[in-house]
């Protein structure tokens, strides 16, 4: 009797080497995956590497940061590297190095944060990838100062230091580029080695600019205690200031007690107009209300603050920011320092506490230098006197003259020479001596 044929009957049996053939090909999509994964590290290794070549000149910031926008060009084969930083103030981003041939705009496109594509990375702190007519985003803005500013792709990173946002990295193509999850990985592995080497370049600057202020000020010490010549003091405080702080011009305005008005005593600006500015009124202008106030008054702009007595000075002087600190001695306040930059700066406490210890320093040698020209005073007069009261007695002796007879001869001597009233008895001391 013939068996009766089910469904299953109907199914051809599995071909022996069906599920080996389908492990074979998952293991080639593996391999494959693997080494396209593996290819992406080393290129990321090698570009690291790279770019870590360029921090060997880390004391050179803007040197390296132009070998790391070049060495950016290659490892991702773009066409264009913009490398961004955010100024003092923490308001703009500057251009501070691009690769070729857009080095020549470094220094002269300046972004506020939100601003293009740029500004909205550095607010956000999140990358952006534009893979085509990136000119048609509505974040776009056209920068004139870069010429080939009709690129089609475009990816942004933020440069993230340690705690807070300090610029950012863009690449772009001419043509239009799909950004690979890899590629972003990359730059923004680039971005966060620059950024730590930026910290560390910013951190070995602020270092030195502090070793720096110090050794002014001891160097400024140890002068003082070595001169008493007042005018030499304070020449030599404008100018060790001026080159130690990284500053465009110091200046020293002492007070005169009587007018009420602070008068430039010393500057090492090149600046006639500057140095012959007219004096200062205390309470007026900058410098006037840190007399007035007793304290340490800066301006981030003086060609913009409203109370700064000499703007079109400042413009043609070519200064900006501004430090005026009161000069005290012994809780009284006997003048100034100013200081200015010829660009916009945020003047830190450590700056002004040095700057307020050279002042303090400098008061404190004004002073004895005065007291010093005090006290030669009151020796010559003595010695004057001493010299006078002789001269009489001989001519109350000689020439039998009463003291006060005496006293006008040699006084009428005195007036019809033209020569000190001590010159005229030492003369008459001798002439009666050597009869």
């Amino acid at each position: 009797m013939p068996t009766r044929k089910t469904q299953f009957d109907e199914v051809p049996p599995p071909h022996p080497h069906s599920h080996s053939a389908q492990a074979v090909e998952s293991l080639r999509e593996r391999v494959a995956e693997l080494e396209k994964r593996l290819q992406e590290k080393e290129l990321e290794a090698d570009a690291l590497r790279r770019t870590g070549h360029a921090m060997g000149f880390l004391l050179d910031l803007p040197r390296m940061l132009s070998m790391v926008a070049e060495t950016i060009v290659q490892v991702t084969e773009t066409d264009l590297c913009l490398i961004y930083l955010l100024n003092e103030t923490r308001d703009e981003l500057v251009l501070r190095a691009a690769s070729s041939p857009a080095s020549s705009a470094v220094g002269k496109v300046r972004l506020k944060l939100g601003e293009g594509v740029t500004g909205w990375v550095a607010k956000t702190r999140e990358h952006v990838a534009l893979h085509s007519e990136a000119f048609r985003d509505e974040r776009f803005k056209l920068v004139p100062e870069l010429k080939q500013d009709r690129y089609h792709s475009m990816l942004s990173v933020p440069l993230l230091g340690r705690t807070e946002l300090i610029g950012v990295i863009n690449v772009r193509t001419d043509k239009a580029h799909e950004y690979t999850p890899a590629q972003i990985e990359l730059l923004e592995s680039i971005a966060s080695q620059v950024a730590g080497a930026i910290e560390n370049s910013e951190q070995f600057d602020r270092i030195q600019r502090r070793a720096s202020q110090l050794s002014t000020l001891s160097e400024i010490s140890r002068t003082i205690a070595s001169s008493n010549y007042l005018e030499e003091i304070l020449q030599f405080i404008v100018a060790v200031t001026a080159e130690g702080m990284n500053l465009s011009i110091c200046s020293v305005m002492l007070l005169d007690e009587e007018r009420q008005e602070l008068v430039i005593k010393a500057t090492q600006s090149l600046s006639e107009e500057y140095r012959s500015k007219a004096p200062v009124k205390v309470g007026q202008s900058i410098s006037g209300q840190a007399v007035r106030e007793r304290r340490a008054i800066s301006v981030r702009d003086v060609t913009a603050e409203p109370s700064y007595a000499y703007p079109d000075i400042a413009r043609r002087a070519g200064i900006v920011s501004m430090l005026a600190v009161p000069m005290f001695f012994k809780d009284k306040v006997i003048g100034v320092v100013n200081v200015y930059t010829s660009q916009v700066h945020e003047f830190s406490d450590h700056e002004v506490s040095v700057l307020q210890a050279i002042a303090n320093q400098s008061a404190a040698a004004i002073e004895n230098s005065r007291l010093m020209d005090e006290l030669r005073r009151s020796r010559e007069l003595l010695e004057t006197r001493k010299s006078v009261d002789r001269a009489k007695g001989i001519l109350m002796r000689h020439k039998r003259l009463s003291e006060e007879e005496a006293y006008r001869l040699i006084q009428k001597k005195s007036m019809d020479t033209g020569r000190p009233m001590k010159d005229i008895a030492q003369a008459i001391i001798l002439a009666f001596e050597e009869e």
